[in-house]
């Protein structure tokens, strides 16, 4: 067996050893009596030139040999005497390293032998013995060598540290006898370092920074790491002796790339969504079997909510599990734990790690590093961290290992609230989100029809698609509105962008554009008022806001809009647009057209004035108002979206709901980062018996036979019960017009869902409800006008004005 103690001595001398060093034979006055060939090459002299010749006359400086000067005895403990210069036989000197061994003394014969080398091949020498003499003693770099029945033959000083004992309990040990109960975790896919070394011996490839996982006898509580590299030993004939390992320990260094490699896992992983439970399963599934053998994410209802965070103390408020993991091969400590399912709220009574660390805002560890249980006793060892992000509390993250996993440690307990405070990030980001989310939803529901009401002129469906679905928000919008006469406005219009702001100016300009409808403006003018409308609010803010960052554009600048009034009486429409795609009509053939419309410029950018173009809708025609969003896409050419919704309209014969759902059947595209929405109308037409009309001649004494002819129309209608009303209506109406307008004038009555009376005159002046006082003698016709109707009205034409009121129908029997 060979011993584990490195080579001490002076037998082995190197560039002074016997064989290879220049070697002079001198007698007892130093007179030369032998001459090495070694010698000859050194200082050039034949051995003719120097035998019997004193050796002081070989010295560059004279001196004696008399014993007490450098060639004087037998060196130091390293067996060398003094660096000397000798003299070459051409004259320069040569720096040697000499020795010197004595021989028994003889009065004729030899009595010493000279050994030199050139100091520079002894240097190097030396250097090349400390380094093996650290490599042996000194090293971090554990060495073992296991001969070729794969057994321990020898083993440094490293190796002796970390073994923990004397060589004899480990020489002829294999080696996976060594770091019993160890694995390989990386750099090799062999089942056991047997099987490992074997391999090395046989095919002599070598095995570099193989990384095994193992417990020492010295400290069989805590894994430790090694980096092993394995290659062949060859005799002086190329035969196999075996394999030599060296062996270092990594373990803070791989623990730290493993901290690393956490961190840029969770990194990649967390806050991939805005999805509240996906990112706490994303931290959960980065933690678990990397870090722990099991992970919990508990949050506060109000964050899952969208509501307010940290309103209340922590410790008071109900948690609940959104995401838990555990590792298949979790030791029994963690699997005896009673699990508590996601969605339901887990009990956490006051001392636990997880009410402390709330209470507390940081980390908290049970049991402590100084409280840890000796023995083989199965151990739960508790990390809780909370979740917070700007100051609140919003829930609380639990890491779990067991027996069969070192206990945290501090850099484990800063990895831990470092990737809690990622995912804390993650959260509130996605918190944020939903309670902008949840405001925008409730804004825009609030906002838009949940239901269209039935009108007499057109029948009508919609579909409102937001670019997320998930979402639900967007900010195109649509409307229908009633207006006088039986008439209808129709609005589709498009705000630029998404989310709350969207939501938001949807809303201003949906109620705006309702607003302006009631004063029954014609297309034209009411996009002309909205525009307005929009340039003067954002002078308005850049008045109030003059600072030198410029305000936020107003999301109403750029926004489209097409606006339509349908009159079943006339079946004529009247459009106009802001920047808003032309709509389609369908006529009752089936042809599908796209009438040219002036093209209006977006609301708030200025430029052209808008017009208004007025097309015929006969009774069954199909009108379709959309956003652009939804024929136009990244990956689809707005001329193919509308070849294709050209092609599902063709069918107007169906159903508007099963139209509407055959378009959503080819549009919009699944790429469309835009709102779509979708208005389809079908147009009536009002039966000639529910309209009467006269022209009436501008004199005083026409309205007595127009109420005689109201009234023969009203019991035709077996509307009897409204003829004194209405009569009295129409004599108001018409006296006015006679009296301020002038003539043509027209009336007209329309039973619909109420009973409508018109009168038309040429004036452009607004009548005004004013009290009259006690001693006037005329101005309480209006007032009796807005006591006897429901509601009333002026609207103006291209030819003067229309006065309209409206009764309620009696109830049928």
């Amino acid at each position: 067996m060979t011993t584990w103690d490195t080579a001490e001595g002076g037998d082995l001398r190197g560039p002074l050893d016997l064989t290879k060093a220049a070697t002079a034979v001198l007698d007892a006055r130093d007179v030369v009596l032998g001459w090495s060939p070694r010698a000859e090459e050194l200082l050039g002299y034949p051995a003719e030139e120097v035998l019997g010749t004193p050796l002081h006359r070989l010295l560059a400086v004279p001196a004696r040999l008399d014993g007490a000067g450098p060639l004087g005895g037998d060196g130091g403990p390293d067996g060398r005497g003094e660096d000397i210069d000798l003299r070459h036989r051409d004259g320069h000197p040569v720096r040697v390293a000499v020795t010197r061994s004595f021989l028994s003394p003889s009065p004729r014969g030899p009595v010493s032998v000279l050994l030199a080398a050139r100091v520079t091949e002894v240097r190097e020498w030396e250097i090349h013995q400390a380094m093996l003499r650290a490599l042996l003693d000194q090293s971090p770099i554990g060495l073992t060598v296991y001969g070729t029945d794969l057994r321990v033959r020898w083993a440094n000083a490293t190796c002796k540290r970390e073994l923990a004992g004397p060589p004899e309990n480990y020489v002829g040990c294999g080696p996976d006898e060594l770091v019993p109960g160890g694995q390989i975790i990386a750099g090799s896919s062999a089942g056991n370092l047997r099987e490992l070394v074997q391999g090395v011996l046989e095919t002599g490839a070598p095995v570099v920074e193989l990384h095994y996982r193992g417990r020492p006898p010295e400290d069989p509580a805590h894994d430790r790491i090694w980096s092993y590299s394995y290659y062949r030993l060859l005799g002086p004939g190329g035969e196999p002796l075996g394999v030599c390992e060296e062996s270092y320990d990594i373990t803070e260094r791989y623990r730290a790339q493993q901290r690393l490699q956490l961190l840029v896992r969770a990194g990649e992983h967390i806050g991939t969504t805005l999805d509240l439970y996906r990112t706490a399963e994303e931290l959960a599934e980065v933690a678990v079997p990397q870090f722990a053998e099991a992970a919990f994410v508990d949050l506060f209802p109000d964050v899952l909510e969208g509501g307010e965070s940290g309103s209340s103390a922590p410790r008071s408020r109900p948690l609940v599990r959104v995401a838990s993991r555990a590792a298949p091969g979790a030791g029994e400590a963690v699997t005896v734990l009673p699990e508590t399912p996601v969605g339901r709220h887990p009990r956490y009574p006051g001392e636990s790690p997880q009410a402390r660390s709330l209470a507390a805002g940081g980390p908290v560890l049970e049991p402590a590093p100084d409280e840890e249980p000796g023995g083989p006793a199965a151990v739960l060892r508790t990390l809780a961290v909370p979740v917070r992000a700007r100051g609140a509390a919003m829930g609380v993250v639990t890491f779990l290992r067991g027996d069969r996993h070192d206990p945290f440690d501090s850099d484990e307990l800063a990895l831990a609230d470092e990737l809690v405070r990622r995912t804390a990030v993650s959260v509130d980001n996605a918190w944020r989100y939903a309670t902008e989310h949840t405001a925008a939803l409730t804004l825009q529901r609030s906002l838009l029809p949940r239901s269209l009401p039935p009108q007499t002129a057109v029948e009508t469906a919609y579909r409102y698609l937001p670019a997320d679905s998930r979402v639900g928000v967007g900010g195109d919008w649509f409307d229908v509105i009633p207006l006088s006469g039986t008439r209808v406005g129709l609005v589709v219009g498009d705000v630029v962008g998404h989310g709350l702001r969207a939501a938001a100016t949807m809303g201003r300009l949906r109620t705006t554009v309702r607003a302006l409808a009631q004063l029954d403006l014609a297309p034209d003018e009411l996009l002309s008022r909205l525009d307005d409308l929009v340039t003067q609010t954002d002078e308005e803010r850049a008045l109030v806001d003059p600072g030198p960052e410029p305000a936020p554009d107003d999301a109403a600048l750029g926004v489209t809009c097409l606006y339509a009034v349908y009159d079943p009486v006339s079946q004529r429409c009247v459009l106009a647009r802001a920047g808003h795609p032309l709509p389609a009509v369908v006529g009752a053939d089936g042809g599908v057209a796209f009438p040219e419309l002036p093209a209006g410029p977006p609301l708030g950018t200025g430029g052209l004035p808008f017009e208004s173009a007025e097309i015929e809708l006969p009774e069954g025609s199909l009108l379709a108002l959309f956003t652009d969003g939804l024929v136009e896409a990244r990956d689809l050419d707005v001329g193919e979206g509308l070849y294709r919704l050209r092609d599902v309209l063709s069918g107007h014969r169906r159903g508007l709901e099963e139209l509407c759902d055959r378009v959503l059947g080819v549009l919009p595209s699944g790429s469309t980062t835009d709102d779509a929405a979708l208005l389809l109308v079908r147009t009536r037409a009002l039966n000639s018996d529910q309209v009467a009309a006269w022209e009436i001649a501008a004199d005083p004494a026409a309205v007595s036979d127009v109420r005689t002819e109201v009234g023969g129309r009203l019991h035709d209608w077996g509307l009897d019960e409204l003829e004194f009303g209405t009569e009295l209506v129409v004599s108001e109406l018409v006296t006015n017009a006679i009296r301020y307008a002038g003539g043509p004038i027209h009336l007209r009555l329309i039973r619909d869902r109420t009973l409508i009376c018109e009168v038309s005159d040429t004036g452009h002046t607004s009548p005004h409800l004013r009290h009259a006082e006690s001693e006037d003698e005329g101005g309480r016709g209006l007032f009796l006008v807005a006591q006897l109707t429901q509601r009333w009205g002026t609207r103006y034409t291209s030819a003067g004005k229309v006065i309209w009121a409206e009764q309620p129908l009696p109830p049928k029997p």
